[in-house]
């Protein structure tokens, strides 16, 4: 097969949750076992650091894989979903695995993989541990993909599991309270293997705190003592923040809700650190400031252009746009343009009753079976006063909004990671 051959197979032969849902989901570790077995074992042959949570963990998980690189370290990153290339989702200190690589390993194994029937992201997830082995890497950062308990990347054994925090999403799968959420994302705490989880809660604090005991496993809430002092936007989309033990830290990410990461990965660094490896001040200066550069990682707060100013992010949820929102009314200029969709299985009201209402909005939805239809969408704005005029693509809605803006205007897109991949993937061929 070529590399598109293999692609395409991949897309129309296993389910894929991003594009259909529940019905792609599969809990369990049974299906994930037995691709193990037959490869195997392949995740037993490096280190791994396992990240899970509602918000932040692909920008936790890219920026501790930038540091321990920074630091000398042959690191893999696996994370999910990709914007634009899958190849996004498997890299080894920044670069994505090759194409021949991919076309290979699913020649050599889907036969008797098809007998398992994995999910796609079963398949993707046992190629990037295999990927890993063959090239050698000391280390991992291995994001989850969706939960924790049953998530398909759960059979590791990490020096370290990180939780960033908990939203009310996929309630439909993981439970509808807070605590039943931690639950699952507790599931990564392992025996005797320390955890960071980034922020306190008294909703569901206690839920980690047992689990660790349980575990006999040292438990660290960075947000309790990593200590942030002052932040400040640096106007290339950047943040410069003053940690008590850090001062002048610059940090690649610009969105005000990576001060909460930065916390999260500064205190994931000293339980990497206790357990051998060697990180300097200046490896972790650096991994913070070049994250983008080092890793590849887009979409958190991404500055398009500047006349008007195009700014792109993920946040796709209550707990993203809360702080995202913020933001916007802090560093927008003249007209606020708001490019927005939503795929349907998130708190779609919550998100909206947060938008900003004196903006022109450009009502939109990604591609794909999840989408949310815009006419849907829309409906449910307008119950929010929020005005504007719908399109059946984001790269209409984005042309649109771009010929309206004066060069003093600002243009935001977001509302889910699909509509993000969908813009630079226009952007990218114009």
């Amino acid at each position: 097969m070529t590399y598109e051959e293999t692609i395409n197979y991949l897309y129309t032969r296993l389910p894929l949750y991003q594009k259909e849902g529940t019905k792609a989901y599969k809990p369990g570790l049974q299906n994930i076992e037995a691709l193990d077995s037959l490869c195997n074992h392949p995740h037993k042959k490096f280190a791994t650091i396992h990240v899970a949570g509602s918000n932040g963990k692909g920008s936790v998980s890219h920026t501790i894989a930038a540091i321990l690189q920074s630091a000398g370290y042959k690191t893999g990153l696996y994370t999910s979903p990709h914007l634009t290339d899958f190849r996004e989702r498997i890299r080894v200190n920044g670069n994505k695995i090759s194409e021949d690589y991919v076309v290979d390993f699913t020649e050599k194994y889907r036969n008797e993989a098809e007998k398992i029937s994995p999910s796609f992201f079963e398949w993707v997830t046992e190629l990037a541990f295999s990927y890993f082995a063959d090239q050698q890497v000391d280390i991992a950062v291995i994001e989850t993909g969706l939960g924790g308990r049953l998530d398909s990347t759960n059979i590791i054994s990490p020096i370290l599991s990180i939780i960033t925090n908990i939203s009310l999403e996929h309630t439909y799968l993981l439970g509808d309270t807070y605590s039943a959420i931690a639950t699952e994302k507790a599931g990564i705490i392992k025996p005797n293997t320390p955890v960071v989880i980034g922020e306190w809660d008294d909703r569901y604090a206690n839920v980690f705190i047992e689990k660790s005991m349980e575990c006999y496993s040292k438990i660290a809430f960075a947000e309790k003592n990593i200590h942030l002092n002052s932040y400040k936007y640096l106007d290339e989309g950047k943040l410069k923040l003053e940690f008590d033990n850090y001062n002048e830290l610059i940090f690649g990410l610009g969105g005000i809700y990576q001060l909460k990461n930065a916390a999260t990965i500064l205190q994931s660094v000293e339980y990497i650190k206790e357990s051998g490896y060697s990180i300097s001040d200046a490896n972790i200066r650096n991994g913070f400031a070049n994250v983008t550069t080092l890793t590849g990682l887009r979409g958190r707060w991404e500055i398009l252009r500047t006349a008007p100013k195009v700014i792109c992010d993920t946040g796709h949820n209550v707990g993203g746009i809360t702080y995202t929102a913020k933001q916007i009314a802090e560093q927008s200029s003249g007209t606020l343009h708001i490019v927005f969709g939503m795929v349907n299985d998130k708190d779609t009201e919550g998100v909206v009753s947060l938008l900003p209402k004196d903006a022109k909005y450009y009502f939109t939805q990604p591609s794909g079976q999840r989408a949310m239809c815009v006419e849907t969408f829309e409906a449910i704005a307008s119950k929010y006063n929020l005005k504007g005029e719908i399109f059946k693509t984001v790269a209409e809605a984005y042309t649109k909004a771009l010929n309206n803006a004066t060069p003093n205007d600002t243009i935001y897109v977001g509302g889910s990671t699909f509509i993000v991949a969908d813009l630079l993937q226009f952007i990218e061929k114009q």
